[in-house]
């Protein structure tokens, strides 16, 4: 009983410390219990995903709602700094961008999100049974993928520059709208940089810049091949460097695209995936370039 006590004790503590913090932007994050998250999903049996992040869960709460929950496995980050990411993620509102609802600290950490009926860009791409996507809809993916990262990087305060973009940390909503889902405390491969280091800069270094832009590089090769680019992407990266890469278009282009795509804006998005891959090796592009520039290219507003 003491323990249980000392428990609940901790979790109002947490909460009150949480929302103290910022009344005035956090009404709509909500403080969830262990047991809460226990029921909603069922004991921890409806699992949707399992990653070097955590375990993500599909979750049902009494009150009717159904949201995505996720763990955040590593448990070596400070609850003060665990405490602010969780409030700067609550303050993000992007239509590209799944809206976080609430979390959970005690046993064990949780992020509630929003929930996303379509699953995972991934799945769409490699699942057989899944209907294939269309070519305007990978033409929307990447351009709101984009937005996105242009929110991140130039239109919150502070910068937000952990995030991961690839097909799995892309979710689609009903109508397939590109959702970005790893973002703060869910950086990519489930490491940490430190509180300070991450929000104390207004401007992407080189490398983090870069990083990312190659990232969506990656992802634009992705949908336009239907190749997995997890594991690094070496034969499509070698592929698009080539110089006389255009040529051969036709044999790397997604079956699943058929005859069904605008060869000006498929030149125009590889064009794009080009500069984003060499963006490591020098000055990186900006987020707010590459969305312009994909704009420009293929013709969508």
């Amino acid at each position: 009983m003491d323990r249980l006590i000392f428990n609940i004790r901790l979790l109002l503590l947490a909460c009150f410390h949480f929302h103290r913090s910022r009344p005035d932007t956090l009404s709509f994050v909500r403080c969830f219990s262990y047991s809460d998250i226990k029921r909603a999903t069922d004991g921890f049996r409806r699992i949707i995903d399992i990653s070097s992040h955590g375990v993500a869960y599909k979750a049902k709460f009494r009150d009717g709602r159904v949201a995505l929950v996720k763990e955040v496995r590593d448990f070596d980050v400070e609850k003060g700094a665990f405490y602010k990411e969780v409030q700067l993620m609550g303050r993000l509102h992007h239509r590209h961008i799944v809206s976080l609802n609430g979390f959970s600290t005690g046993r064990k950490r949780f992020l509630v999100f929003e929930n996303i009926e379509n699953g995972s860009l991934k799945d769409h791409l490699n699942d057989p049974l899944k209907t294939p996507l269309n070519w305007r809809t990978r033409l929307q993916i990447v351009i709101g993928v984009a937005a996105a990262l242009e929110y991140l990087h130039f239109f919150c305060d502070p910068p937000m520059y952990h995030v991961s973009v690839s097909s799995s940390t892309i979710l689609l909503d009903e109508n397939f709208n590109a959702k970005l889902c790893d973002i703060g405390i869910l950086c990519s491969h489930g490491s940490h940089i430190t509180l300070p280091e991450s929000l104390g800069s207004t401007e992407c270094s080189g490398p983090v810049c870069g990083n990312i832009i190659f990232q969506l590089g990656l992802l634009i090769l992705e949908l336009v091949t239907g190749q997995c680019s997890e594991e690094g992407g070496g034969d499509i990266i070698q592929w698009v460097q080539e110089s006389c890469y255009s040529r051969s278009i036709h044999k790397m282009l997604d079956p699943d695209l058929g005859n069904n795509f605008d060869s000006r804006e498929l030149k125009g998005l590889l064009a794009v995936a080009r500069l984003c891959i060499k963006s490591v090796d020098k000055p990186p592009l900006f987020t707010t370039q590459v969305f312009r520039y994909l704009q420009k290219k293929v013709g969508i507003a």
